[in-house]
């Protein structure tokens, strides 16, 4: 158990059992993080892309990502995700950071950095001491690019990514190496 400041934390592995968590939590922060950068109907497709019942699984279950739930005070209150992507030629494992959001009424309480530290802490074990990075795309309008870079993440690039039905994730590539 970790503790951001005074109060009780915990971040656990989730299961597909914990979707519908997941699935509740999204409904709230990433609407909430994406409503002054998104139109309504891209906010409607994306949730529906990225967190519908059949989407969490297959990321689960067919696509290696792996999902923590944080708590805190026994209330969930965000959830990071991270995807292996195995060894790259550069000789590192690289890891992509699919996910980190914190409700907003948790926001600014270091939750989201021991989500990342835990993330981080797990992706070395992961790597079993080979070199290892971690990479996320983050939109660019995105006010958590400012977060990213105090962590000590960097632009690595950028890019405009289609996503379907004429929509664009115009993303930062932000990474670091870990050591």
């Amino acid at each position: 158990m970790d503790t951001p400041g005074d109060a009780p934390f915990l971040i656990r592995r989730a299961s597909t059992d914990d979707i519908p968590l997941i699935r509740s939590l999204a409904d709230v922060v990433f609407r909430d993080t994406y409503r002054a950068i998104l139109s309504p109907d891209q906010m409607e497709y994306m949730m529906d892309w990225m967190y519908s019942e059949s989407s969490l699984q297959r990321q689960m279950l067919s696509d290696g990502h792996v999902y923590f739930l944080a708590e805190s005070e026994g209330k969930p209150c965000g959830y990071v995700s991270v995807q292996p992507h195995g060894l790259q030629g550069d000789g590192a494992f690289l890891f992509d950071l699919q996910k980190i959001y914190v409700l907003p009424g948790f926001q600014g309480m270091q939750i989201g950095r021991r989500m990342y530290e835990h993330i981080c802490r797990f992706v070395r074990n992961a790597a079993s001491g080979w070199p290892c990075r971690i990479e996320l795309h983050v939109n660019r309008n995105n006010r958590a690019v400012t977060f990213y870079k105090h962590l000590g993440m960097e632009i690595l690039r950028e890019g405009d990514f289609p996503i379907g039905h004429g929509y664009y994730m115009n993303d930062y590539i932000m990474g670091c190496a870990l050591q």
